[in-house]
């Protein structure tokens, strides 16, 4: 509808009723107002994200735009600026553009838009290397976030892109591992080109790999993102995660070479070594039942392919990592284990689980029937 035509119309009634209905007159126009705006901005939303409107977006949004920037929604009106970011001549310009925007809805009614602008502009700073710069944004823009009962999940993907991008810049692996699946569980994967996703997935896997707090790849080996590795240069990584995930240490040495190809890889890789010789104790502990886990060096030795004299330390890791529960006899040479972090099954790994079952389920069946033998006059009397 024409916004004179409406306005126009509510004037002329406005005049024409009695006193006490003025302010419903003023009520009414005040939510045409509001409406007008939105219907605007929804136009302005759209508009800007046609390729064809690259070149009028500064011009738009700085004579334009501005002039009404209060009246619409602020949330709205970042994203217009940040759409309006991507034509400034280079990221120097950008960021003193993004300022000033972050500045402008720095108000308590608009502080969800204040996080949006304030994470788009520790973005270009990242882009810029100053990494401290974007830190102290970043953690203002948390503070906030966490005081929110709810907010747009756009911010919240904003965050935590922009927090993984900082954590990965620093090489903080387990943080932006943990940044990165926040990111992505706050979008539509559909959303994200072939190209993205696959980039996404490697640095998902490389990180997982050589983060020296993550020893549970779960939540990845369950996520859609790591199946667009497949049938790709870097389907081996795909691999080399299932790998660890279940201890193989002949799977391991089969995908060994492949991590050459990787430099952050190759530079890790004593570290790798000690990982999958973690994960198959882990694994051997997992396969025996709960009342056989008193395990010999020698024989952690085997299932490990770990040197005698460095079976200690690597029990006495997994202990101090929480992989593992239990105590170590040392004269003895014995590891009693009474706990197992649990983790992702695969089919192998559940079939085997599924026959520690049946001899569980077999073993009850006999000790009832030996208490039902051995307990007649019991039960008699």
């Amino acid at each position: 509808m024409d916004p004179e035509v409406v306005s126009k119309f509510l004037d002329e009634q406005r005049e024409a009723a009695p006193d006490h209905l003025q302010q419903s007159f003023l009520t009414i126009e005040d939510y045409w107002d509001r409406k007008l705006w939105h219907q605007l901005t929804d136009v302005l939303v759209e508009y800007f994200n046609t390729p064809a409107s690259a070149a009028q977006r500064l011009p738009l949004f700085r004579h334009f735009i501005l002039s009404f920037a209060e009246k619409i929604n602020q949330l709205k009106f970042v994203s217009l600026a940040l759409l309006t970011a991507t034509q400034c001549s280079d990221d120097h310009e950008r960021l003193s553009f993004l300022t000033d925007l972050t500045a402008k809805v720095n108000k308590a009614s608009s502080q969800d838009a204040y996080v949006y602008a304030l994470v788009a502009t520790s973005e270009i700073k990242l882009r810029l290397e100053d990494y401290a710069g974007a830190r102290k944004d970043l953690d203002t823009a948390e503070s906030i976030l966490e005081s929110f009962d709810s907010v747009e999940t756009e911010v919240h993907a904003a965050f935590y892109r922009t927090n993984a991008a900082y954590y990965q810049a620093n090489s903080d692996f387990g943080a932006y591992y943990k940044n990165a699946l926040l990111y992505l569980a706050c979008i539509d994967l559909k959303t994200l080109s072939l190209e993205d996703a696959q980039s996404r997935a490697h640095d998902l896997s490389v990180a997982a790999l050589i983060s020296t707090s993550i020893y549970n790849f779960g939540e990845l080996l369950l996520h859609p993102i790591l199946d667009s590795l497949t049938s790709t240069p870097h389907a081996w990584l795909r691999d080399l995660l299932f790998t660890y995930n279940r201890g193989d240490l002949a799977g391991y040495q089969r995908l060994e070479h492949q991590i050459s190809v990787s430099p952050l890889l190759s530079s890790h890789q004593d570290f790798l070594a000690q990982k999958i010789a973690l994960s198959a104790l882990t694994e051997a502990v997992f396969r025996r039942p709960p009342h056989d886990r008193a395990m010999t060096f020698g024989t952690i030795a085997q299932e490990t392919n770990v040197q005698p004299k460095d079976i200690e330390i690597l029990i006495m890791k997994a202990l101090s990592l929480g992989l593992l529960k239990g105590s170590i006899d040392q004269v003895a040479g014995i590891a009693r284990i009474n706990w197992v972090q649990p983790k992702v099954l695969d089919m192998k790994q559940i079939d085997s689980m599924r026959g520690r079952l049946r001899d569980w389920d077999s073993s009850v069946n006999q000790l009832g029937n030996w208490i039902e033998g051995v307990g007649k006059d019991v039960w008699a009397a």
